[in-house]
């Protein structure tokens, strides 16, 4: 089982990275984010690897991050979503990203990515929803953790996410704003003050 591989470039493709770890060249099927990132040709790399054994064949995936790597492991638990369109997913949205449109139930968001329609999308919300609270975000990730994106699921919050919706604005936006207007109002803050608060962040965002 391989689970990391350091070496230098020796080749990419559409969808794939060929890297040179002591004259022997490994193939390894990555990402359009992941491919975008890596160096010029001869350049020193390191991916982390997730290995799939099949009768007919080994097939190696690489990704930069830990993160990229235990989301494609998710990903791949729910049911229609196979490797080609797990790395779609990731090449369309960060971690970070998919933890927001997951928690927010965004599944236009979601079906940004190659392969993703708004049935796969429903459930990719749905199946993963009580699980992304226990990811990493990525090195992407902003001032998001796993408390409040639980806590945005129910009550007021919930609310005031739909009604921001309502007005307009887009789930994963409403949901970022109400979520940080939380922080200050309080847990006890009734979902017209959310409303109202996320309103005024919302409009902040938009001069800045």
């Amino acid at each position: 089982m391989i689970a990391k591989l350091k070496g230098l470039l020796d080749g990419s493709g559409e969808d794939w990275a060929v890297i040179d770890v002591g004259g022997v060249g490994y193939l390894l099927f990555c990402s359009n984010r992941t491919l975008a990132r890596l160096p010029a040709l001869g350049g020193a790399v390191q991916l982390f690897v997730e290995t799939h054994v099949r009768e007919d064949h080994i097939h190696l995936y690489g990704f930069l991050e830990p993160a990229e790597r235990e989301w494609f492991r998710l990903l791949l638990t729910v049911q229609g979503v196979g490797s080609k369109v797990a790395l779609a997913i990731l090449s369309a949205l960060a971690p970070d990203e998919l933890v927001r449109a997951i928690a927010a139930g965004d599944k236009a968001m979601l079906s940004r990515a190659q392969g993703v329609g708004p049935k796969l999308a429903a459930r990719l919300a749905s199946e993963l929803k009580d699980r992304v609270a226990t990811l990493s975000l990525g090195s992407e990730a902003g001032p998001l953790d796993s408390l409040r994106l639980r806590e945005a699921t129910a009550g007021p919050l919930e609310e005031a996410i739909s009604g921001l919706v309502h007005l307009g604005y887009r789930r994963v936006e409403a949901h970022a704003a109400v979520l940080k207007v939380a922080e200050w109002l309080g847990k006890d803050a009734s979902a017209t003050a959310l409303i109202g608060a996320g309103l005024k962040e919302l409009g902040r965002d938009l001069v800045r």
